[in-house]
């Protein structure tokens, strides 16, 4: 680590072009240990930054080179903002001693059925998960994810939504409160989060002014990734979970809004029955406090006070996921409502956070929990 540590650390980016690799550069060129290096695109390749990042006005001459390995070679670390499906063959060829994170999914699922059948591609084995939050109930030894990211050479980056859902519903899973077979989680989610492509229904004529479900009744990506992590917090021993999930792409150009529900264990909802109306208010604040004392001792993820709900444009810019928990005792459920800037907690920051682990570093270095406003 003294090595790293006593020179700059030179970072590649592949896929450069996009919103994923874009928002990795602009946290990058803040990031006091972080030396740009190659930048490479596909379709782009041959243009400059500046002309598809104009924001990005440090790097705005810099010359989009073909993403190939050799183009990528020589670096420390080389961060993949490719389509799914794309990482895992230019990963295969990339030198062992050389920290690769995937924003992409090609790495996440440890189930290869379930890669599979979501992605319908030959599947490329499973990296250390990059949410340093992800409560590890699975393992003695490990208490939360970021454990296993120390030293690592190899990181997956995890999505965006799965990112909200996960951090919202696990410290109740984890604790057995609530029934990991009855989830439930509806998300608003910005237009960033469909990338760059050209598509009829991500056209401003289309989207501006409604609101708009897309892949409906479990057949989103994100699922298995999600049943993955709330599983690991909630044990090896524990029944399966299920969730329904349901995206839906607001006119926004940032952010997930994500309401997440799960039915109280019978533990808490004989709690909740037995208690008289003032009791009840005691049983509501000791559910709270599970989620309070889940994050307690994390910067980045934090639980409102009691009245506040999170918003999307409280977390623009910022690698912060604010969440709000409340019982509704009529519904025997409990509702989690998470917000995050899907570029930022939900992809680049989080690959900045994991990078800073794995190489020693801060863990907040380069990344801000202000966010941006108006």
């Amino acid at each position: 680590m003294q090595v790293i540590e006593a020179r700059r650390i030179r970072v590649a980016v592949a896929g450069a072009s996009g919103y994923a690799g874009g928002e990795v550069l602009r946290l990058a060129v803040g990031h006091p240990n972080l030396e740009i290096g190659a930048l490479t695109a596909h379709a782009n390749a041959g243009a400059r930054l500046g002309g598809v990042h104009p924001h990005l006005r440090t790097l705005a001459n810099r010359v989009l080179e073909p993403t190939t390995p050799e183009v990528l070679a020589g670096h420390d670390v080389v961060v993949l903002a490719l389509p799914h499906g794309a990482s895992g063959e230019i990963a295969a060829q990339l030198p062992d001693d050389v920290l690769v994170l995937d924003l992409g999914a090609d790495h996440r699922l440890i189930d290869p059925e379930a890669w599979q059948q979501f992605y319908g591609s030959e599947w490329m084995g499973v990296w250390p998960y990059g949410m340093p939050e992800l409560i590890c109930s699975t393992s003695h030894a490990v208490r939360r994810g970021r454990d296993l990211l120390v030293g690592v050479k190899r990181i997956a980056v995890p999505g965006c939504n799965v990112t909200a859902v996960t951090l919202g519903l696990q410290p109740g899973i984890a604790e057995g409160v609530i029934e990991q077979s009855d989830l439930v989680a509806v998300l608003v989610n910005g237009y960033s989060g469909a990338g760059k492509g050209l598509k009829a229904h991500l056209l401003a004529a289309e989207g501006l002014g409604a609101a708009a479900p897309y892949a409906v009744g479990g057949t989103h990506r994100h699922i298995p990734e999600i049943t993955q992590n709330l599983q690991i917090a909630a044990g090896a021993d524990a029944e399966p979970v299920t969730i329904s999930f349901t995206p839906t792409l607001v006119p926004m150009s940032r952010g997930i809004l994500a309401t997440a529900t799960g039915r109280l264990t019978r533990y808490w909802l004989d709690r909740l029955a037995a208690d008289t109306s003032p009791g009840q208010a005691d049983t509501r604040a000791a559910i709270r406090q599970v989620w309070c004392d889940a994050y307690a001792d994390e910067l980045f993820v934090q639980v409102l006070p009691e009245g506040q709900w999170p918003s999307t444009a409280m977390t623009l810019g910022a690698n912060t996921a604010l969440i709000q928990v409340v019982v509704d005792t009529a519904a025997g459920r409990i509702v989690t409502v998470t917000a995050i800037d899907n570029l930022v907690k939900g992809t680049a920051g989080a690959a900045i956070q994991s990078l800073n682990i794995a190489l020693g570093l801060p863990e907040t270095t380069g990344l801000t929990t202000e966010g941006i406003a108006p």
